[in-house]
């Protein structure tokens, strides 16, 4: 009996005080409900980005067939790789790629809360005007007043003509930058609406 096999096996001493094998019977439910999972793990692989897919360092066959999936529609092809990717999983250790995604996952979700922090800010510039820009000074107090209140005056303008939102989108940059997301821009919205979708947009292409 090598001993790379021996954990998937049970033994028993004989009469004689001989060591006696005999494989370990799956447990069916387990195995489905672990299967089911790195069913799941594919699919989640299969929608992040070729440059993401790469983070991960997969093995060659399994990247191969994620980035296959990717591209695949919604039928039983797409599911029957998506269940070979589960098999292949199945045989390696998956947490090193499952703490990466876990990171990748992390990472998207905080710059989509970053987006939208800013995003509320230059509305609330553009719609309330002065009552906005002095509360963003009193949080802010390094931000630059005359520069502001130009790109608001002028991104309001755009908006007026039906031009399209060049200066809105420097607008944005600018809030951005100036947040730098160090925890405080939390605070100055006074708490997120949580009624505000986490939509998957383009920060600097929203207008």
């Amino acid at each position: 009996m090598n001993e790379e096999n021996e954990d998937d096996y049970e033994y028993e001493y004989d009469e004689n005080g001989e060591i006696v094998y005999y494989a370990i019977r799956p447990n069916k439910t387990q195995l489905k409900k672990e299967i089911s999972a790195l069913f799941e793990l594919g699919e989640k692989m299969s929608a992040l980005s070729p440059a993401q897919l790469a983070s991960l360092e997969l093995p060659d066959n399994i990247h191969k067939s994620i980035a296959q999936v990717s591209g695949m529609p919604l039928k039983g092809a797409r599911k029957r790789l998506l269940k070979y990717i589960a098999g292949q999983f199945y045989k390696i250790d998956v947490q090193e790629f499952t703490d990466k995604l876990a990171r990748l996952e992390n990472k998207s979700a905080h710059a989509t809360r970053e987006h939208h922090i800013v995003e509320r800010w230059r509305e609330r510039l553009l719609t309330e005007g002065n009552e906005a820009l002095s509360e963003l000074l009193d949080d802010y107090p390094h931000a630059d007043r005359q520069q502001v209140r130009q790109l608001i005056r002028n991104a309001q303008k755009e908006t007026e003509l039906g031009k399209p939102p060049k200066t809105s989108r420097l607008l944005y940059r600018y809030l951005k930058s100036l947040f730098a997301f160090d925890g405080d821009a939390d605070d100055a919205l006074d708490r997120p609406d949580p009624s505000y979708e986490e939509d998957d947009v383009d920060e600097e292409e929203d207008g």
